[in-house]
């Protein structure tokens, strides 16, 4: 298997297997690349690897790889807290802690950063005592989208591995696989405008891949300019509850300011932005994603859902 399940970035990988069969791989690599870039499967991978009891590593199939791909080996250690903006001086000096304790049955103790970059200096600090002179086993992997935060004396004791964007053929033939109902437009918008990375390719494709009953009334309406067909929509969404109505209007934010890039030149991600961006000037859309941002900061609010809904009615009607 080795790297197989990483989509592009080939010379990385062959890099990686040589280096695994000489014996020869870092205790520290900093994976770096934007968000979608694939450093959180190559981190699994490469961390199978360095656990893998088979002959070409990561095998996929020995108990260390197959513990180390569902997210279950001991020795393999996530330091983060999601729900934290930033990655705290405490969870990393646990982490140091932990490191001189032997690894429990694997062949090395492997921590991974999934947010190296949201560490402040204090923490970069009390990570660099550990990364200096780790004990044998021990493992670090700081994935990054912006390594230029990180400390130059923390990235000189890194080896660094830069994710490739993959192309426009290798990720349509994957978002075709992972999304076999969404249509040709979508998915190609979405390659077209994920920079080559598979994982804004499949955000961009799922968030634009169906839309809800009242967005394509709204634009069917809106791209005729019909004041009975608005009405028509927003009527009964004055019944909605707040969290009924949110998504609504995030959707017809995200239609409209499609419809604006469309006219620019971005491809767009669906045939109803395509029409808005055909019937409706630049300033009647800029005018439309005004009032879609008022509406969602009246609900944020907690103006009630009717008062919003008449506000928004009365405002794309008005002349922009």
């Amino acid at each position: 298997m080795e790297f197989g399940a990483l989509l592009g970035n080939d010379a990385l990988k062959q890099r990686l297997s040589a280096a695994l069969a000489k014996g020869q791989l870092s205790h520290c690599y900093l994976i770096s690349g934007p968000e979608g870039a694939g450093k959180r499967t190559l981190a699994t991978l490469l961390a199978a690897a360095m656990q893998c009891t088979g002959t070409k590593k990561p095998c996929c199939r020995c108990p260390q790889c197959r513990k180390a791909l569902d997210g279950m080996h001991p020795d393999i250690v996530t330091v983060d807290d999601p729900e934290k903006k930033g990655v705290s001086v405490k969870l990393v000096r646990e982490a140091c802690a932990d490191l001189y304790v032997r690894p429990n049955e694997g062949a090395k103790k492997i921590y991974i950063f999934p947010r190296a970059q949201e560490l402040n200096p204090q923490g970069q600090n009390a990570l660099l005592k550990c990364i200096e002179e780790p004990p044998a086993y021990g493992v670090f992997f700081l994935l990054t989208d912006n390594a230029s935060r990180l400390l130059p004396t923390i990235r000189s004791r890194c080896v660094e591995l830069r994710m490739a964007p993959l192309s426009e053929a290798q990720l349509l033939s994957e978002l075709q696989k992972r999304l076999p109902d969404a249509d040709a437009q979508t998915l190609r918008g979405a390659v077209l405008r994920s920079g080559g990375y598979l994982g804004q390719a499949l955000t961009l494709a799922q968030e634009n891949a169906s839309l809800l009953p009242q967005t394509e009334a709204f634009a069917a309406a809106y791209a005729k300019g019909s004041s009975g067909g608005l009405l028509r929509v927003l009527a009964p969404m004055e019944k909605l509850k707040r969290e009924q109505l949110r998504p609504i209007l995030l959707q017809w934010y995200a239609l409209l300011t499609s419809a604006l890039t469309a006219q620019n030149g971005q491809p767009s991600l669906r045939k109803e932005a395509s029409e808005l961006a055909a019937s409706r000037s630049a300033t009647d859309l800029l005018h439309a994603v005004d009032a879609l941002d008022q509406a969602q900061k009246l609900l944020d609010a907690n103006v009630g859902t009717a008062h919003i809904c008449g506000a928004l009615f009365v405002k794309l009607n008005q002349p922009s």
